[in-house]
């Protein structure tokens, strides 16, 4: 396989549970099984549907806006602004949203693949696995 350049408004997939604008540019769907790189854009009062990522630690840098993580999981949340990098652990339920009278523009994505995430949302086969 040869090196490759995607551009966030060509996105392969998109994912209605982050937001009504999250593109999947980096993915399995794109034969990218560690890597992970989604660009989101959460309108003002918008949010993630609280999900958890059983096998990947998630990572998302804001780009601009401000919001609130909200780690379901332990019962915190925490505010962020544009500059800050969230980290979720494996295992932890959360959820992203622009609540603080802003929009929040992101980069990241759960590392390896959720694959068991991507397979209950229909975005991989049941049968996908990733190359040996």
């Amino acid at each position: 396989m040869a090196i490759r350049a995607f551009h966030r408004d060509n996105p392969s997939m998109r994912l209605p549970l982050i937001s009504k604008d999250a593109r999947f540019i980096i993915w399995p769907g794109t034969d990218a099984w560690v890597a992970n790189l989604n660009y989101v854009l959460l309108e003002p009062g918008e949010a993630n549907k609280p999900h958890v990522h059983t096998e990947s630690e998630d990572t998302i840098f804001i780009l601009d806006g401000e919001g609130t993580i909200y780690d379901y999981t332990n019962d915190i949340s925490l505010p962020f602004h544009a500059g800050c990098v969230v980290h979720v652990p494996v295992g932890v339920k959360h959820a992203v949203h622009a609540d603080r009278g802003k929009g929040i523009v992101s980069v990241g994505g759960p590392s390896p693949a959720d694959v068991p995430l991507l397979k209950a949302v229909g975005a991989l086969p049941k049968d996908a696995l990733p190359p040996e």
